[in-house]
């Protein structure tokens, strides 16, 4: 009896649906996130539909630098050494985040808070360390992720990073980042980024970055929406306003919820004909959307490739299932993935 993982390389071996890759290859790169389980279990879909990957936690500070000047790059080398196995290009994240970035970084051996000039300095060895390691593959990084604080009228994020460094530290890092690699594209990244109050605190970062000449390339805007929200309208504002820096932006962290994030219901086993369809006409909408900025968009990332894995299981409701992908668990293309092949023959 064969086990469900060669059950689905033996389907998908079969593949003659277009790439997503084919697809939009006159638009913007198409890319998904990874991880050493699913690089195993996804490979042939990957390699198939997409030209980009990213590290879903792999290159993150804490897998990085768990203990000061401790390094562990096992699992990061491998998910690179899986872009190049594949002729696939790499983004880079994330250097600077207020999650997942390990106790040490903010205190000295005594468990005190360290100050600014200590701090500053971890971050910029940290930095040239890895994005130096990594400059022959990976061509753009989420330099700094989710400094925006989401409510309110304050700016930034309360976080150590902050309170220890101050807002400096966000043009340090990119200048870190510049001083690694020169040829790596430096993106702001945050999620939330096409509701109004959050895409006009980001806007007003990032110009403030531009006006004190920090080296910043672009905008990564997380994408992490759903079925119903944002509106189409919110979305295109946002593009709108980013573009009006000059800058180029991206779709980081892709996926589509069928659910509302505070739809509380776990009663779905699997997605009905209806959600199906809204999820297609959804991504359809989108798609036409995001070829109107294909001047301006350069890559589009999904946060994962197929529903048999993606972070959004059991988040925010416990014990749920979620579908956000193009296809489905057994890796078959879904509604959505021929809404967007009819719209590439348009």
């Amino acid at each position: 009896m064969i086990s469900q993982e060669e059950s689905i390389l033996s389907k998908s071996n079969r593949r003659t649906e277009a790439a997503l890759k084919d697809i939009f290859t006159n638009d913007f790169r198409i890319g998904a996130a990874v991880n050493p389980l699913t690089i195993r279990t996804q490979e042939e879909l990957l390699a198939y539909h997409f030209n980009s990957i990213t590290a879903e936690n792999e290159m993150k500070f804490a897998s990085l630098q768990p203990e000061e000047g401790v390094y562990a790059f096992d699992e990061a080398d491998r998910l690179a050494a899986f872009a190049r196995e594949h002729g696939m290009v790499m983004r880079g994240h994330t250097l600077v985040w207020h999650n997942q970035s390990t106790g040490w970084l903010f205190e000295d051996k005594q468990g005190n808070p360290i100050d600014k000039a200590t701090l500053l300095e971890r971050m910029k060895s940290h930095i040239h360390t890895v994005v130096g390691r990594y400059k022959d593959d990976i061509y753009a990084w989420d330099v700094v992720n989710e400094v925006i604080e989401d409510e309110g009228d304050g700016l930034l994020r309360r976080s150590k990073w902050l309170d220890i460094a101050g807002p400096e530290f966000i043009a340090r890092a990119f200048e870190y980042a510049h001083e690694a690699d020169p040829h790596a594209v430096l993106f702001y990244n945050d999620y939330n980024e096409s509701h109004p109050a959050k895409r006009d605190k980001i806007y007003t970062l990032v110009k403030s970055l531009l006006e004190q000449d920090v080296p910043i390339h672009g905008i990564g805007l997380q994408a992490h929406w759903n079925v119903y929200d944002p509106s189409l309208d919110e979305i295109r504002a946002a593009l709108e306003k980013y573009a009006s820096l000059g800058l180029q932006l991206q779709l980081t962290e892709l996926d589509m919820s069928m659910f509302r994030f505070d739809d509380k219901r776990t009663d779905l086993t699997e997605p009905s004909a209806e959600l199906l369809e809204l999820q297609a006409e959804r991504y359809d909408r989108i798609f036409k959307l995001l070829k109107e900025y294909r001047n301006e968009i350069t890559s589009v990332t999904f946060w994962g490739a197929a529903d048999d894995y993606t972070w959004l299981d059991d988040f925010p409701i416990r014990g749920r299932k979620n579908w956000p992908f193009l296809f489905d668990g057994l890796h078959r293309p879904k509604p959505a993935f021929y809404r967007l092949t009819e719209l590439a023959s348009k």
